[in-house]
């Protein structure tokens, strides 16, 4: 009986198999997820890590005159007002102008300040610095502070100014006392824009 040889299978062809790549996140869900995560932490930001934005536009003769302080925030300058606090802004040319702080004291007596404040950015004359240290130290890099006003009415009956580091804040008037919805609007307007508002110190002179 003839035997026949085994057939090998060495060199023949074999049946191919298809490449299997393995399956990885697609560039377009990356980009989404990303997206994402930038639109959340622009959601989270904190409004007080946001540009502080000013009213439109201010018009110094108009902004001149005497306000009634209704409320501010804890400064320095003020530390020893407890009672019937103004300011009186006189316009001393197209950028500047001289300002007049009084107050009562705990003690009953009066106190004074006199300063200058001159507008930063006279296209919409809304930023400006305020100082009421002695002229001698005016080159202090300390000496000026931020005071931009943030809202203002129309007739320029009320108005409300801080500073971009949301540590000073102050609401005024035209009148001793303010329209409590008004008084209401501006308060939330602040807390919209950062400032910590559970601090403000009414003047006793607003709440009669």
């Amino acid at each position: 009986m003839q035997v026949r040889p085994k057939r090998s299978f060495v060199g023949s062809r074999q049946p191919s198999r298809p490449t299997v790549v393995p399956r990885t996140v697609g560039s377009g869900f990356a980009a989404v997820a990303v997206a994402a995560c930038v639109g959340i932490a622009a959601v989270a930001m904190p409004a007080r890590a946001q540009p502080l934005e000013t009213a439109a536009n201010i018009d110094p003769a108009r902004y001149a005159g005497l306000w009634y302080e209704v409320a501010r925030l804890p400064n320095a300058t003020q530390a020893r007002c407890v009672a019937d606090t103004t300011s009186t802004f006189t316009l001393r040319s197209a950028h500047y102008f001289d300002v007049g702080m009084r107050c009562q004291r705990a003690d009953g007596t009066e106190e004074s300040d006199l300063g200058i404040a001159r507008i930063r950015n006279p296209a919409t004359n809304a930023k400006m610095e305020i100082r009421f240290l002695p002229l001698a130290l005016a080159w202090w890099p300390f000496a000026w502070s931020d005071y931009w006003v943030l809202d203002v009415a129309p007739d320029y009956a009320y108005a409300m100014a801080g500073s971009p580091a949301r540590d000073t804040l102050w609401i005024l008037s035209r009148r001793r006392d303010l329209d409590p919805a008004v008084y209401e609007r501006l308060v939330a307007k602040a807390r919209a824009l950062g400032f910590d508002v559970g601090k403000l110190i009414r003047s006793s002179s607003a709440t009669g």
